[in-house]
């Protein structure tokens, strides 16, 4: 509350990663705006969240894929001081080969992975650099390391917002701003179940715990550029290592295709 409240925001913030955000920043006095598409999943959290832990919880109720709604986010909490962003929409509940989508719906989730990102991090991290302190934490994937067959624009949109974490951070690093650009593996959310049942997959395999995530996340914000959740080494680089490019996007169809995407959050 002291070194980034009062008030914090989580895109996605209705179930999992996000909610787990929301909980994990309320428990430390921080006020929520919750931002998702769902309402009655929406409010069912913000009420969970003001009974939990005493605090002011906002709902707003959009769609971050459409044109203006960044714009009508930053209207509606312009009456707050946000200390604290953390972008968590964008997960991807349909992998398949890439002229198997439509295209609309490839241009739906780079606007909403990518431009939505960019926006949100512009509009809220500008007044967080001029008042020499905040936070802004851009949830990506381990599909982020390298290209993949099935991930094409996934993996793309997430590549995007790791960078920009990276970069935001090296540029911001001096103005009491922490940017932590969040590498996330396989985790148990409603968005990956609802992917595996689309799928017919099964469960393999150990998930990570969204609020095991987001504690881990708040506890080391100012431990940026990265932190890859799940890693023995969660500051280090990409676990392809030393592998070429060529033998790195090859291991990673392999995985997508297997349904063992190790290291890969949808």
């Amino acid at each position: 509350m002291s070194t980034y409240g009062p008030w914090g925001i989580v895109a996605g913030g209705s179930d999992g990663v996000g909610v787990a955000f929301a909980h994990g920043m309320a428990s430390r006095g921080v006020n929520v705006v919750l931002v998702a598409r769902r309402v009655p999943v929406l409010e069912a959290a913000a009420d969970d969240i003001r009974a939990r832990y005493g605090v002011e919880v906002r709902t707003v109720a959009l769609d971050l894929s459409a044109t203006g709604a960044l714009a009508e986010l930053a209207r509606v909490t312009s009456d707050l001081e946000v200390g604290l962003l953390v972008y968590n929409a964008g997960a991807d509940n349909h992998s398949v080969a890439f002229l198997d989508k439509d295209l609309d719906a490839h241009l739906e989730l780079v606007h909403r992975n990518c431009t939505a990102v960019l926006e949100a991090a512009y509009r809220f991290g500008a007044p967080m650099v001029a008042r020499g302190r905040g936070a802004v934490v851009l949830v990506t994937s381990g599909a982020a390391w390298a290209g993949g067959a099935t991930l094409a624009a996934y993996g793309a949109t997430k590549a995007f917002d790791l960078i920009l974490a990276e970069s935001l951070w090296a540029e911001w690093r001096g103005s009491g701003v922490d940017v932590l650009g969040l590498v996330l593996g396989r985790t148990d959310t409603p968005s990956h179940r609802r992917m595996r049942d689309a799928g017919g997959e099964s469960y393999g395999g150990e998930l990570a715990d969204p609020y095991d995530v987001a504690e881990q996340a708040l506890t080391h914000l100012g431990d940026g550029p990265t932190w890859i959740h799940g890693s023995a080494n969660p500051t280090g680089g990409s676990p392809f290592g030393a592998l070429s490019r060529r033998d790195a996007v090859l291991a990673m169809s392999r995985g997508a295709s297997a349904g063992k995407e190790a290291g890969v959050e949808r």
